[in-house]
């Protein structure tokens, strides 16, 4: 015990003894090192500015958030080298002659120093449009094109006309007329893309989990019908595929009928295996085709006939019937007339290329009651609206893009004259998507109607009419000239037409205008309708008197 009390002492003292320890410092939790994550960012799109409209709606289907900020998106939508194929169409008001751009027009006018067609006047485009144009063109030159919102767009130009502008294919409407470029329509059937420069590419970046459609243009769902004015395969036309050949009336502007999917042509005579040989001049109104001359209509094309023509009837009801007969022996159907009147007044309903397309017409002369069709008799279809109103509703209704021509009452000026305003209109505001007559042997003026086109006479087709000798006397040869419509249809919807113009040549053959030709007929027109002042003032066409066709 005594021991470990001296041990004790012993360490005490040495305590005591050593130098005074200096004071740890106080103890500080530790920042913790900062680990990598492997947390991924969550799956989010941006959608670039430059994507059309109908484009971005596909995107926002998918079920993957939208940003607004790219650095916060896993995928990129936004113009690329490859992916959906994006058409665009450079257009302008319809009531606009030229037809052509050439690309390099088209530059200049992107680059500030535009050359003629498009001098002085700039492009109009989306604010999306232009995004992927200056991706694709690099900036515009300041002051060549203008924004302006997609839904005032047609607005816009048609206040300032001329002007032009940049659309995506899906916002084409009847009221823009679709320009070639570099001689490329996409609204045309022999389009090609690989020469065409207003396309472009959106691709989808980092992903590939979403599917982007092919294209905004599907050559498979468009249609394209032709309508025509007057054919009469008598007198002086007759009596030129008889010396000629049958098909001579057609050869000149065989392309634009043959390679139309709906050739449609308003035959308003009758064909007559008793039909007397024909002879030119204009003595004869009583008019009938010999059963031979069937060959026209076949070799251009011919897949629909209008029979609402004042003539049908002029050799009875016999060879009214032999003719309906000889239609259907040749798979040819037909509208606005036939062998009683619950037969006349029966739509063609037909579908070509996805597009459901109805025909229908009738004969509007109040003085012509003798070629109407009866319960009993053949003929005509009568124009009875509060039938046809109907009719076209119910159609509509259905799906079909509704077609209605009319033979009505004969003016020989620019019209519209007697009811067809009226009556044209009627169609237009039971829902037919296209109005167009048949009857003037004098091309008409046209309008557009709420969503519908109204045109109210074409002019001749085939017909030997040369010349008009006027009540006063005067001739005049504005019967030569003729309006050929090319309406275009896609995926269930009427896009526009285009406007052909020939030249009667021959007392038979219609010709494809030349520029000055064409320059000064649409000028005029399109002054007619009230679209736009008439300037250039017109060249008068030469007047052709009615002479005899000498055999070769």
């Amino acid at each position: 015990m005594k021991k470990v009390f001296i041990f004790l002492l012993c360490i005490s003292i040495l305590a005591a003894c050593a130098p005074a320890a200096t004071e740890a410092p106080a103890l500080q939790p530790a920042t913790p090192a900062l680990l990598p994550t492997n947390t991924a960012m969550p799956a989010a799109v941006w959608v670039s500015p430059a994507v059309p409209d109908d484009l971005r709606a596909t995107a926002q289907t998918w079920e993957i958030p939208l940003v607004d900020d790219s650095a916060l998106a896993t995928q990129k939508l936004d113009v690329a080298d490859s992916g959906a194929l994006w058409m665009y169409a450079l257009v302008a008001p319809f009531p606009t002659v030229t037809d052509d751009v050439t690309y390099e027009d088209l530059m200049s006018a992107w680059n500030g120093a535009p050359s003629a067609p498009m001098a002085g006047h700039g492009l109009r485009m989306a604010e999306s449009t232009l995004g992927a144009f200056t991706a694709l063109w690099g900036e515009p030159a300041s002051g060549a094109v203008r924004s302006v919102p997609s839904d005032e767009l047609l607005d816009s130009a048609w206040k300032d006309m001329p002007s032009w502008a940049i659309i995506p294919f899906e916002e084409i409407q009847p009221k823009w007329k679709v320009l070639s470029v570099d001689g490329q329509s996409p609204i045309h059937k022999d389009f090609d893309a690989d020469a065409y420069p207003l396309k472009i590419y959106f691709g989808l970046s980092n992903s590939d989990s979403f599917a982007l459609p092919e294209s905004n243009r599907d050559a498979s769902k468009l249609t394209t019908v032709v309508l025509t004015g007057v054919t009469a395969l008598v007198r002086a036309t007759a009596f030129t595929m008889e010396t000629k050949g049958a098909t001579r009336p057609g050869e000149l502007i065989y392309d634009w009928l043959y390679n139309a999917d709906v050739t449609h042509i308003s035959n308003e005579v009758a064909f007559d295996i008793n039909c007397p040989s024909p002879t030119p001049g204009y003595t004869n109104f009583i008019l009938c085709s010999d059963p031979k001359y069937f060959e026209l209509l076949k070799y251009v094309g011919t897949d629909i006939v209008e029979l609402t023509g004042d003539h049908f009837m002029d050799r009875g009801a016999q060879a009214l019937l032999d003719t309906l007969e000889m239609y259907k022996q040749n798979n040819l159907p037909y509208y606005g007339g036939g062998a009683n009147e619950e037969e006349a007044r029966k739509p063609v309903l037909m579908e070509v290329n996805g597009n459901k397309i109805a025909f229908m017409g009738c004969n509007g002369k109040l003085s012509y009651k003798f070629v109407k069709a009866t319960d009993f008799s053949p003929g005509a279809a009568d124009c009875d609206y509060k039938f046809f109103t109907q009719q076209i509703k119910d159609v509509t209704a259905q799906g079909y893009l509704v077609i209605f021509t009319f033979q009505h009452e004969e003016c020989y000026h620019f019209g519209p004259c007697y009811a067809h305003d009226e009556d044209f209109r009627t169609a237009a505001d039971a829902g037919a998507a296209v109005v167009s007559g048949s009857q003037a042997h004098y091309p008409h003026l046209m309008e557009f109607r709420g969503d519908s086109f109204i045109h109210y006479g074409l002019g001749n087709l085939f017909f030997d009419q040369m010349t008009y000798e006027m009540p006063d006397g005067s001739v005049i040869d504005e019967t030569r000239r003729e309006f050929i419509d090319r309406h275009v249809f896609y995926d269930g919807k009427y896009l526009g037409m285009e406007l052909l113009t020939a030249m009667l040549e021959d007392f038979s053959r219609p010709r494809p205008m030349n520029e000055r030709e064409r320059t000064a007929f649409l000028s005029e027109y399109f002054s007619y309708s009230g679209w736009v002042p008439l300037l250039p003032t017109p060249i008068p066409q030469p007047t052709v008197t009615l002479t005899p066709i000498a055999l070769p």
